[in-house]
């Protein structure tokens, strides 16, 4: 059963390189299991740059290795200028903490164990259970809890929102025993591994940087250039799939 869980796995995932490893919630309800890393720890944080002109999020070299950082750099020369249009771009190009767990999906344990990326007010809300000794160990393997996680933009709402609500009963991480749930807890993914290809140089962010200010210099400018044709769009998205952005 354990190779065909994996050939199954390995079916549905074939081709997704790192992108089936991550899991967002769907609009509506979901049952989750946040598992126990070997650490003890099942909260990951790191900080990313978004908005950098058309590249998807990174690490920022500062906040999270303490290296020196073009972008940071640039950031707090914003701050300093002190005008709305500098504030303005600076929290728009400052660093953001984005908090991960390993989760199973109830329903899609075939999946295997995949990564859930939220914000800090889910953080929050996460820790305040976790510190709840009624619930004790949400992680635990045999006396955890699930979490129904509700997903969804609530009327009126401008943005979606994401509500936590724990079960009222403990259960076990898999009714299949304890070798599957230590087959699961063998599959928490290396975060590090994970995320090293948001990894950037100095000179790598300075490039981005550069292209950035560039682009907001001739967008400030008139201009007559034709719109990319079809083709050109078309290549672009290709290229966007193959680095999986």
């Amino acid at each position: 059963m354990k190779r065909m869980r994996e050939r199954m796995t390995t079916l549905k995932n074939k081709g997704n390189g790192n992108s089936n490893k991550f899991w967002r919630p769907p609009e509506g309800e979901s049952v989750i299991r946040i598992l126990p890393p070997q650490d003890g720890d099942p909260f990951k944080d790191y900080w990313f740059h978004y908005n950098v002109g058309d590249n998807p999020g990174f690490l920022s070299p500062k906040k999270n290795f303490g290296e020196d950082c073009p972008l940071d750099s640039f950031v707090r020369q914003l701050w300093q200028e002190g005008t709305e249009e500098s504030k303005r771009m600076a929290k728009k190009l400052s660093a953001r903490q984005r908090f991960f767990s390993p989760v199973i999906v109830r329903g899609e344990e075939d999946l295997g164990v995949r990564v859930w990326g939220f914000g800090k007010t889910v953080y929050e809300t996460l820790l305040n259970l976790v510190l709840n000794p009624d619930y004790g160990d949400i992680t635990d393997s045999d006396t955890g809890t699930d979490l129904v996680i509700g997903y969804g933009k609530p009327v009126g709402a401008s943005f979606p929102q994401t509500k936590v609500t724990p079960r009222r009963r403990s259960s076990q991480l898999c009714k299949e025993g304890p070798e599957r749930s230590k087959e699961l807890l063998e599959g928490i993914p290396d975060f590090d591994a994970l995320f090293a290809s948001s990894r950037k140089t100095f000179s790598e962010v300075q490039g981005m940087l550069d292209e950035f200010l560039l682009g907001e210099s001739e967008a400030e400018e008139p201009t007559t250039a034709a719109a990319p044709t079809k083709e050109a769009s078309s290549v672009d998205r290709a290229f966007a799939d193959l680095l999986g952005s």
